[in-house]
């Protein structure tokens, strides 16, 4: 960050611009530590709007730490299915069973506490301890460092952990006391709604416009800076939705690695022709009656992306369960089985009516 510039001056006017700027957030309206909590792990690499219905069914079923501590796994996933980052939400499980044993249950209100829980690292921390409980520490995430990196001209790589601990030091000097939470709030704010991660910032709706450095010196395309990431790995799949009558072949992931414990579509490696995915089905000792061809599709995870092709399989009838497949009800695999966002473009196959030398949309569900 350059000397020269005064990091003092940011408070005032973006305080008096959020306070008539504030978007109207269900977690902001009842600020628990619980609620501060669960909504800024739903919102880790998740738009807003995409949160809120999440976050108002998750905190209706689930209202506190006690709840979420007790909460199976397999419905805790069903609650988190659409989400993504599957092991976000099982760290907070662990977080809450640690809150419940050492803590009687309540997030503890003590920044360095609140670090030592899984899944919680300084930004997390410090968001529950300034916006639930006041505390003055900061709480930087993407949207504060690019505002901060544009309102100096700092062309330091954020990627770079002492980058980020550095700009977390520099606030920790200028964050007022009596008002951590709304300081930190409208660092966020400023930069989801006016100094925009893609495309131009709104300058002239920006409380630091006469001394932001980077629209003063016509700047912003270049900051923040960020190193490239390394490309993602390209996998192909071919993801078949095998039926009977009535019931839905599902396969359980394995424990550990992407998507773990989570339910999917049988899938094989690579992009395959119908004779070959015939083959594997008679393997499993189905009996293919009709394939059908469905659309390709695309999932990027953080450091993978899935190129996928689809099938429709009607067998003859499902059942023994054999070779790790799970025959199951359409009904129950909406209601139970929790199934990844990955999977999103062939999920609406399981809510077919399957006619006797074709596939129907049904038009009664």
């Amino acid at each position: 960050m350059r000397q020269e510039f005064d990091l003092k001056q940011i408070e005032k006017p973006l305080l008096s611009w959020f306070a008539g700027h504030a978007r109207v957030l269900p977690w902001r309206e009842e600020p628990t530590p619980y609620r501060v909590w669960v909504s800024e792990i739903m919102l880790q690499q998740t738009r807003v709007e995409a949160v809120k219905p999440y976050f108002e069914r998750f905190t209706k079923e689930l209202p506190d730490v006690a709840a979420l501590a007790a909460c199976s796994e397999e419905r805790l996933l069903k609650l988190w299915e659409g989400l993504g980052y599957y092991n976000r939400v099982r760290n907070m499980q662990t977080a809450a069973r640690t809150v419940m044993e050492e803590y009687d249950g309540r997030l503890p209100a003590d920044y360095e506490k609140l670090l030592t829980l899984k899944g919680i690292g300084s930004y997390t921390a410090g968001a529950v301890a300034s916006i639930a409980y006041g505390i003055p520490v900061p709480a930087v995430d993407g949207n504060v460092l690019r505002v901060i990196m544009r309102v100096t001209a700092d062309d330091s790589d954020i990627m770079k952990q002492s980058v980020k601990s550095r700009v977390e030091k520099e606030l920790l000097a200028v964050i007022p006391k009596d008002a951590a939470g709304a300081f930190n709030q409208a660092l966020m704010e400023l930069g989801a709604t006016v100094c925009l991660p893609n495309g131009e910032p709104h300058c002239a709706q920006c409380p630091w416009e006469s001394f932001c450095e980077a629209r003063k010196q016509g700047i912003w395309q270049t900051l923040p800076v960020k190193s490239r990431a390394k490309p993602r790995r390209i996998e192909e799949k071919t993801v078949l939705i095998i039926r009977d009558g009535e019931r839905i072949v599902l396969h359980k992931r394995g424990a550990k690695g992407l998507l773990a414990g989570l339910y999917e579509f049988p899938n094989l490696a690579g992009h395959l022709s119908e004779e070959e995915v015939l083959s594997y089905v008679r393997e499993q000792d189905l009996v293919p009656v009709h394939i059908e061809k469905l659309e390709d599709a695309k999932h990027i995870f953080s450091h993978i992306e899935w190129h996928m092709t689809g099938y429709m399989v009607r067998v003859s009838e499902l059942e023994t369960e054999q070779s790790g497949l799970l025959f199951v009800e359409v009904e129950d695999s909406e209601k139970r089985y929790p199934i990844p966002a990955a999977f999103a473009a062939y999920t609406k196959y399981m809510n077919l009516r399957l006619g006797n030398d074709r596939f129907s949309a049904d038009t009664d569900q």
